[in-house]
Order: C-alpha cells, then structure tokens, then sequence
C-alpha cells in the first residue's frame, strides 16, 4: 500500500516563501504523474502544480511564475517551491501520486499540509 505524506507547510507573511514536500512510499515502481492541488475554505479544490515522470510541468495560471515544481523520480518525492506568497494561496495543499497499475494508475492522495499566508 502506498503512503504519501506532505511536510513544509505553516504560517508565512504575504511576500514570503515556503516549500512542501510530498514522499509516496511503499510501492515498487516509479510514480508517474505527481502534483499537488489545495482547497480554500468555501472552495473547490484546484489543481496547483504537476509534473510527469519525464519533468513535464503543468501551473495553475495563478501560480505561474511564483510557484516551482521539481521531483526526485528516485524518492518518488514531488516539491513545491512557493514564492511571492500571497493571501489568496491560503489553502490546505494536497499532494497526490499515480502509481503503475496493469494497463492504468492508481491514485492516492496525502492528508493535506496547511499554507496559511498573513500579516
């Protein structure tokens, strides 16, 4: 059974930075597909970042710019390195693997780590 915890996240200013990191443990393959997606209160939840075995990236037009993702296909562990916070990324942040499974994948997802951004 696969486990993914997420760590990093906490209390920042607006302006400031932080990074979450996110480890799927306890298979024998390579994860695929891993990211991260948040919720805010009274919100949908949305995808923040992804990126593919290969180190195909995808942002939400939110982040662009601010936010980087990077993994270690090793570890199977996915990072998120947030800049330029701002209020509106409150958020409870998600981390997610995709794990090989027959012709598909298998989804699991973390706890979720709190980022709260203020003055």
């Amino acid at each position: 059974q696969v486990q993914v915890v997420e760590s990093g996240g906490g209390l920042v200013q607006p302006g400031g930075s932080l990074r979450l990191s996110c480890a799927a443990s306890g298979s024998g393959f390579s994860m695929n597909d891993m990211g991260w997606y948040r919720q805010a209160p009274g919100k949908e939840r949305e995808l923040v970042a992804r990126i593919i075995s290969g180190g195909s990236t995808d942002y939400a037009d939110s982040v662009k710019g601010r936010f980087t993702i990077s993994r270690d296909n090793a570890k199977n562990t996915v990072y998120l390195l947030m800049n330029s916070l701002k209020l509106e990324d409150t958020a409870v942040y998600y981390c997610y693997a995709e794990e090989p499974y027959k012709l598909g994948y298998r989804e699991y997802w973390g706890q979720g780590t709190q980022v709260t951004v203020s003055s």
